[in-house]
């Protein structure tokens, strides 16, 4: 887990379920640094710098474009 580098940064833990659900579906390996002091204490957001996203370098493009695609705007078809 050393070798993992942090890809992005959320405020509040409710930001991040749906990431999860796909990365898993993806079976990308990964883990969310201060989630579970968030979870327990959200206001020490800021002070800890969010919730970060780490995963491992070899990673990084596949995460990228999850990220990518979650954060496109809603097409009304």
């Amino acid at each position: 887990m050393e070798s993992f580098k942090t890809i992005a940064v959320f405020n509040y833990q409710h930001e991040t379920v749906v990431l999860k659900h796909l990365l898993e579906q993806e079976e990308i390996p990964y883990f969310f640094e201060n989630e579970m002091t968030l979870s327990v204490a959200p206001m020490y957001s800021a002070a800890l710098g969010g919730i970060r996203l780490k995963v491992h370098p070899n990673d990084f493009e596949q995460v990228q474009e999850i990220l990518d695609n979650l954060n496109n705007p809603l097409k009304i078809v």
